[in-house]
């Protein structure tokens, strides 16, 4: 995954726990300090905390860790950094007060809803693939059955010819 598919599933995480007025700003190229910023408000101290476990539970799951993290016993902002990118997790007043939106507005803003085609067609194709494969081994367990089969029939047809000669020359 790149940057921008990791920050916009943060942003998916922060939204799964009702997080309010998401953003991910694209800054790549244009600061020094990281190429997006999630900006998220959480609405109470407890909401703050749980969309801040939401997001650093997550990520570490699919492989994804904090470098550092700032405001650990801030009531009001959260600042979490992944490297390419920062979130940070605010009260409506925080937000207001700082004005990140602002401070970023040279960013462009990314739609973090949708999720990357590329992936979907990866899965796609790797469905594909594995029905093929699974064709591939039905087919070719009915040729080794098949031929099983065929080996086998002369095999009794020899053993007939065999007994039927033998009565032959008894007699």
């Amino acid at each position: 995954m790149n940057s921008k598919e990791i920050v916009c599933l943060a942003a998916r995480y922060a939204d799964s726990k009702k997080a309010e007025n998401i953003k991910v700003i694209d800054l790549g190229g244009l600061s020094s300090l990281c190429d997006y910023i999630l900006i998220a408000t959480a609405t109470s101290k407890p909401h703050l905390e749980a969309v801040e476990e939401e997001i650093s539970t997550k990520l570490k799951q699919d492989g994804i860790y904090k470098m550092n993290r700032d405001g650990v016993d801030s009531p009001i902002w959260r600042v979490s950094d992944y490297g390419s990118f920062l979130v940070h997790i605010m009260t409506p007043e925080a937000r207001d007060f700082y004005a990140l939106d602002k401070i970023f507005s040279f960013g462009k803003e990314v739609d973090f809803s949708a999720k990357p085609k590329k992936a979907a067609a990866k899965k796609t194709a790797a469905k594909k693939t594995t029905a093929k494969k699974a064709t591939a081994k039905k087919a070719a367990a009915k040729k080794t059955t098949a031929k099983k089969a065929t080996a086998k029939k002369p095999a009794a047809k020899k053993t007939a010819a065999k007994k039927t000669a033998t009565k032959t020359s008894k007699k």
